[in-house]
């Protein structure tokens, strides 16, 4: 019933940008918070940027450090979040996921892979 799905990623030169995408499916975005996060091979998952609900908030956003000025979170519709990531580097490099954190448990994409390399 619930589904989501990531998009977006590929080969980008440092320095260049993307857009990710992450559409949900079987319920309303609208109501719960979203997060992006990221795994690269050896390193432990990091949150990337979060973005409230907005039903039970203003719909405030969170960036780490790492990506601050660079990424923003955005909340299209009822069904799509964007993550928009600009300046890449090499560091960037993992596998990102889009999460929905509901009082029911989290709901998890299957991933998109994003690789910065020359």
């Amino acid at each position: 019933q619930v589904q989501l799905v990531e998009s977006g990623g590929g080969l980008v030169q440092p320095g260049g940008s993307l857009r990710l995408s992450c559409v949900a499916s079987g319920f309303n975005l609208d109501y719960y918070a979203i997060g992006w996060f990221r795994q690269a091979p050896g390193k432990e998952r990091e949150r990337v940027s979060c973005i409230d609900s907005i039903s039970s908030t203003d719909g405030s956003t969170y960036y780490g450090d790492s990506v601050k000025g660079r990424f923003t979170i955005s909340r299209d519709n009822a069904q799509r979040t964007f993550l928009e990531m600009s300046r890449l580097t090499p560091e960037d490099t993992a596998t990102y996921y889009c999460m929905i954190g509901t009082p029911w448990g989290n709901y998890w994409g299957q991933g998109t892979q994003v690789t910065v390399s020359a």
